[in-house]
């Protein structure tokens, strides 16, 4: 109750309906409970850092948690790292979806035969949002197999939330470069970079800065927990500014090992201003995501 008021504190301050969230986790309980088992093995994507899970209950106990905060819309980034996993993990999502209004239906995939027909399926039974895990799935973003899948989301203007950045380890496939090359076989394509594509963070402003469609979301950056293990620099703060417009709230709830109100706090503190953080936190998601006023109603406690 006390964070949650807290949080609410924040977007009211800045007059702001509540918060729009593009990167929170929902999936199977049974396929959570192994991520979180995973980092609590402090295995090598957690780059072997001691990472507790500040909101591990069940789904009905987050779902209040999360709308407590305020948060209007939210995702539920589900990803397989393995082939044969993808189609089953949308078919759950969208049984999630229809149960849970105010989270954006989000689907996934995976390099492998048939990944075109089920994207396909995806997008035409309302997916609104893709996640991929260039990190976790050990896969190359150019696979020839994903090449008509990009041409398909890019023609249905569905974003992307990737993970393809090397942080907090790095993977065969992750960095700047094998993502470039997918930007410009197709160029349309709605990419929004996870984790302000931690730790080459500059590399991924600069294909912000080329390619209008490509946002970043701002999951765990400028925390005290990533900044201690791969610092923004301060030298690429005033590009943040110039981005304002496609720089949007992401958060990794509830697999953050810190509050939430610290990922909106180090936002505040990075002394962009008023603007810039409604921009980030509900606007620039509102807007992509075609988030009208009216929708989700304010469901947790002042």
């Amino acid at each position: 109750m006390a964070e949650a008021a807290e949080v609410r504190g924040f977007w009211q301050r800045l007059g702001l309906p509540g918060l729009v969230d593009v990167h929170t986790h929902f999936m199977p309980e049974r396929v959570l409970r192994k991520v979180w088992d995973y980092f609590d093995g402090l295995g090598p994507l957690t780059g072997g850092v001691e990472w507790p899970i500040t909101y591990r209950a069940d789904e009905d106990e987050r779902l209040a948690v999360i709308r407590g905060f305020g948060v209007r819309a939210f995702t539920a980034m589900l990803y397989p790292h393995k082939a044969g996993m993808a189609q089953w993990l949308n078919s759950w999502a969208v049984d999630f979806a229809r149960r849970t209004p105010d989270c954006l239906h989000t689907a996934t995939l995976f390099p492998e035969p048939g990944v075109e027909t089920y994207v396909r399926e995806a997008v035409d039974s309302g997916a609104r949002v893709f996640k991929a895990h260039v990190q976790v799935g050990a896969y190359d973003p150019g696979d020839q197999l994903l090449d008509p899948v990009w041409g398909l989301l890019a023609e249905a203007r569905v974003p992307v939330v990737i993970h393809c950045g090397s942080g907090p380890s790095p993977g065969k496939h992750t960095g700047p470069g094998p993502i470039a090359h997918v930007l410009a076989r197709h160029p349309r394509l709605r990419l929004v970079v996870a984790h302000m594509g931690m730790s080459e963070y500059e590399d991924f402003l600069d294909l912000a800065e080329r390619y209008g469609e490509v946002r970043l979301d701002t999951t765990m950056a400028f925390t005290d927990f990533s900044e201690r293990l791969a610092p923004f620099p301060r030298e690429a703060r005033p590009r943040l500014a110039g981005l304002g417009d496609r720089v949007l709230l992401g958060t990794d709830f509830p697999n953050i090992p810190y509050p939430y109100v610290h990922q909106l706090h180090a936002l505040e503190r990075l002394g962009l201003g008023d603007d810039w953080l409604r921009a980030v936190c509900h606007e620039n998601g509102a807007r992509l995501f075609k988030i009208a006023p009216e929708v989700a109603p304010d469901t947790g406690p002042a």
